[in-house]
């Protein structure tokens, strides 16, 4: 019973299967050069075999199956025929064994049936190398075409630029089935590490990337400080620095007002710098492949000399009252401003003036001046005392104006003057003394009258004079010896 069923289930697949329709698989089928593979049939197992079962290669048999099998001369150790369902193993293939594969099969009692697909067999794809044109290139000027080759048949290709695909476009195209790429007016961004990938439906290999560098440039130069300021001493250190994008790097030259510097490299370093060297400063980046070049915006320097030496000097007339008389402010080194204070306090009116003029001096003026020198980098401060001279005047003569007789005196002359005045005493028109303070121990009739006192000033030249009226009183005792007596005289 269980017999019979199996046979009605065979017979049924081979009614499904007349005229081959599924009987092998959808081709192609792929395969490698030297491995194997395999024809199944689409038919189940079955011990009762097939009258006949005849595989073919195009019109060539390969095995004719009966109660004898008879295999073809050149597939003599490389076949396996499976006689429970007509499939076949061919082994150790060869390109030449690409085509189309036909199986005829006479069951038992039912008709004859067919089969066909077709085995496509690859040699294994390997030594994938990449050659390029050029290795020197320059931004929008070059083009590089990148050839890739290989072992393997079949090939397919597939350019990679580090893991992104290259793809085709304006500038890149890919010709010879994708084995060449151009790219022509190469920029900075085509740069990378270029590698080719090949496969056919068996197998793919890689080659080992290679590099493609672009010079470019230079461009985006530019120039700084390292410590910018708007004024710099003599004697300051100043570094100054210049960069640009480029490949390779640039060379650099120096400028300044506009003149070449025997100075290279990106930094210029200006040791000692003095007044000289100020100006405007540049650099200019040059690439010796591209053989272009760009200069860099002016860097202003500006070095001033440090104020020092400041003095405030008189003009060489004395200060007299009444005169005139001018103070100057001088120091060497870069002069910015000049302030000028009196005893501290800011003369605002007389601000950034060299000198200070005065038309006709009085005594207000005396004092402590200043002058503060500045610039940016430094300041000084000058002081000169004003001494302002003037008098005698107000002279007046202290004393008494009537003595007794043989009585001390003391006149006290005195005057407002500086510098202090000298002193001349008269008496009556007649010089008696030289010094503020007259005085005498014992005073003489004769000592009375009009005593002038004479202040003078030594730097003004000027002198002045008062008088005093003294009248010395009482009576004169005279001891006169005639007959012994005693007489007082008038």
């Amino acid at each position: 019973m269980e017999i019979a069923v199996i046979c009605f289930i065979i017979l049924g697949v081979i009614s499904g299967l007349t005229r081959g329709s599924g009987l092998l698989p959808d081709g192609p089928l792929n395969a490698t050069v030297g491995e194997m593979v395999m024809f199944n049939t689409s038919l189940p197992p079955t011990e009762k075999p097939f009258v006949t079962a005849n595989w073919k290669f195009g019109a060539k048999n390969i095995i004719t199956a009966n109660i004898v099998n008879i295999t073809s001369p050149g597939y003599e150790g490389r076949i396996t025929f499976f006689p429970s369902t007509a499939s076949l193993e061919l082994r150790n293939l060869a390109l030449n064994d690409s085509g189309k594969y036909t199986i005829i099969i006479t069951p038992q009692g039912t008709e004859e049936i067919s089969g066909t697909t077709t085995l496509a067999v690859y040699a294994r794809i390997s030594d994938v190398i990449v050659t390029l044109s050029s290795t020197d290139l320059v931004e929008f000027n070059s083009s590089v075409r990148l050839s890739c080759s290989s072992s393997g048949s079949s090939p397919s290709f597939h350019w990679l630029n580090g893991s992104s695909e290259v793809t085709q476009s304006d500038r890149v195209q890919l010709t010879d089935g994708g084995a060449n790429l151009t790219i022509t007016n190469v920029t900075r961004y085509d740069e990378g590490q270029f590698s080719c990938q090949v496969f056919n439906p068996v197998s793919d290999d890689k080659s080992e990337p290679v590099n493609i560098s672009i010079s470019y440039g230079p461009e985006n130069v530019n120039l700084t400080l390292d410590l910018p300021q708007e004024y710099y001493g003599e004697g300051s250190n100043i570094r100054l620095m210049c960069s640009a994008v480029s490949t390779p790097s640039a060379q650099f030259m120096w400028f300044l007002n506009g003149d070449l510097l025997n100075d290279t490299g990106p930094e210029l370093r200006l040791i000692n710098i003095q007044m000289s060297q100020s100006g405007n400063y540049s650099c200019q980046a040059f690439n010796s492949k591209t053989l272009r070049h760009e200069t860099s915006q002016p860097a202003v320097v500006s070095v001033l000399e440090r104020i020092s030496g400041a003095s405030v000097t008189s003009s060489p007339n004395q200060p007299i009252e009444g005169n005139p008389v001018n103070l100057t402010c001088n120091a060497a080194g870069s002069v910015f401003t000049r302030e000028w204070m009196k005893d501290g306090s800011n003369l605002s009116q007389d601000f950034n003036k060299k000198t200070l003029s005065f038309k006709s001096l009085s005594k207000k003026d005396k004092g402590k001046y200043s002058c503060r020198i500045s610039n940016p980098i430094n300041s000084e401060v000058a002081t000169y005392i004003m001494i302002v001279n003037y008098g005698p005047d107000n002279v007046q003569i202290k004393g008494p104006s009537e003595i007794h007789l043989k009585k001390p005196l003391t006149l006290h002359c005195s005057a407002e003057s500086t510098p202090a005045a000298t002193y001349t005493w008269t008496l009556n028109e007649m010089e008696i003394h030289n010094s503020p303070v007259f005085t005498k121990r014992t005073t003489e009739l004769s000592d009375s009258g009009n005593y002038t006192c004479e202040a003078r000033n030594d730097v003004t030249g000027r002198t002045s004079s008062v008088v005093h009226q003294l009248s010395v009183t009482g009576t004169k005792m005279v001891l006169i010896r005639d007959d012994l007596d005693l007489q007082l005289a008038p």
